[in-house]
């Protein structure tokens, strides 16, 4: 099937590429090495269940929310690019 300039594959090797690289990303933020008993952050106790569920925890519950929503709010890189900017 004639695709324009992109081999065949092209927009599946993009795809790929960026679930990869995301996947990547998420494993980087991951926590390591022992937990914490009390969060980094505000100094409140980090319960056992969420120690023995995320090994190498640092922050609480409310503090990785808050973190998590900060990090939300950056905007990444698109490396496809909206249909819409190619035609312009």
């Amino acid at each position: 099937m004639a695709t324009g300039w992109a081999r065949d594959g092209a927009v599946q090797d993009q795809i790929d590429a960026t679930i990869k690289a995301g996947v990547e990303r998420a494993r980087q933020g991951l926590p390591t090495g022992p937990s914490l008993e009390r969060c980094e952050a505000c100094d409140t106790e980090i319960s056992a269940a969420r120690r023995k569920a995320i090994p190498g925890v640092r922050l609480c519950v409310a503090c990785q929310e808050e973190r998590d929503a900060k990090q939300r709010n950056v905007a990444g890189y698109n490396r496809r690019g909206s249909k819409d900017s190619q035609l312009r």
